[in-house]
């Protein structure tokens, strides 16, 4: 039987790695431009009216994320404070901080609104339905600053412990923070808990989209 030879030259393989080597480099070039710089190119940074802090009100003063974040009688949720309510508390100037003086002068003493302009972490499409009042359930059985702020913390950013607020990143296209939660969160979430018996709501459409 007649013998076969290796035809490839020296010069075909490595022109063969090198095509290869250039894939690769192709490849990973590729999925930083799609994964890290683009994506972070969509973002804009934004900071909040106020430095708010919520160690201060938190963990000094005692207060819960309820005290500010509520249910009301009507099954509707309060959302951010507006500046009459913080009012009630800072009609005047009580510490030394420059950002409670700030927003005495510049919000409650000229009646300026900061409901409208405070940037929302989590602010949903017009599409999507969510009731806090069916959420807060657990809430009846927690007990303290702590405790609440961890059971918030499950969809919300865990600001409890911070002195200034996050740092607010909004999509340039859709207007939304990347802090908005996303569709499988919320079917990961309900799948879990229906699996353990501890809500009926199920992940079809109308179950959150109205």
């Amino acid at each position: 039987m007649e013998e076969r030879k290796n035809t490839t030259t020296p010069a075909a393989a490595k022109k063969c790695c090198c095509g290869w080597g250039a894939f690769v480099v192709g490849l990973v070039v590729a999925l930083i431009l799609g994964w890290w710089v683009l994506p972070n190119l969509m973002k804009v940074t934004k900071e909040q009216p106020i430095a708010f802090s919520h160690v201060e009100h938190v963990q000094k003063q005692g207060m819960t994320c309820v005290d500010c974040h509520f249910v009301r009688a009507d099954g509707t949720f309060s959302g951010t404070p507006t500046t009459a309510e913080c009012a009630v508390c800072h009609s005047t100037v009580l510490g030394s901080h420059p950002e409670e003086a700030r927003f005495v002068h510049d919000y409650v003493e000229t009646g300026r609104e900061i409901k409208g302009e405070w940037l929302i972490y989590q602010k949903q499409p017009d599409n999507v339905f969510f009731s806090h009042a069916l959420h807060f359930g657990p809430l009846a059985k927690l007990k303290g600053p702590k405790e609440i702020a961890e059971f918030c913390s499950t969809c919300h950013v865990n600001v409890a412990e911070t002195d200034v607020p996050p740092v607010y990143k909004e999509n340039r296209l859709s207007g939304y923070s990347e802090n908005t939660m996303l569709m499988w969160d919320c079917e990961r979430c309900h799948a879990n808990h229906m699996a353990k018996g501890n809500t009926v709501a199920s992940n079809a459409c109308f179950t959150c989209h109205k």
